[in-house]
């Protein structure tokens, strides 16, 4: 294939030909490795699922402990980094005590 002899449509549609079948092959070799390891898993008596976001798991069960002031859709479990907005509020003269649920 001599790319000098293509017109700028051809060489537009190789492009998105090129792009289409990378994305595909990054596709396809994602598939092998989630197979392989499930498979490597699954030896040793685990599934993935095991070790995929354990520690995102235990703490997003911790119940809330303080509430926005104003948005009560922002709680937070009083563990862990404090949320911009409890920060806020507290510099604001807010106690601990007024923020919880």
């Amino acid at each position: 294939m001599n790319l000098e002899d293509m017109s700028r449509e051809e060489l537009t549609k190789l492009q998105k030909d090129v792009a289409a079948a990378l994305k595909s092959f990054d596709e396809r070799r994602m598939k092998e490795a989630q197979v392989k390891l499930e498979s490597m898993a699954a030896e040793m008596g685990f599934s993935l699922a095991d070790f995929a976001g354990a520690k995102k798991a235990k703490s997003a069960g911790l119940p809330p402990k303080f509430v926005h002031p104003e948005n009560p859709a922002k709680t937070w479990s009083g563990r862990g980094r404090q949320p911009q907005w409890f920060k806020d509020a507290i510099a604001a003269g807010k106690t601990e005590a007024d923020l919880a649920i």
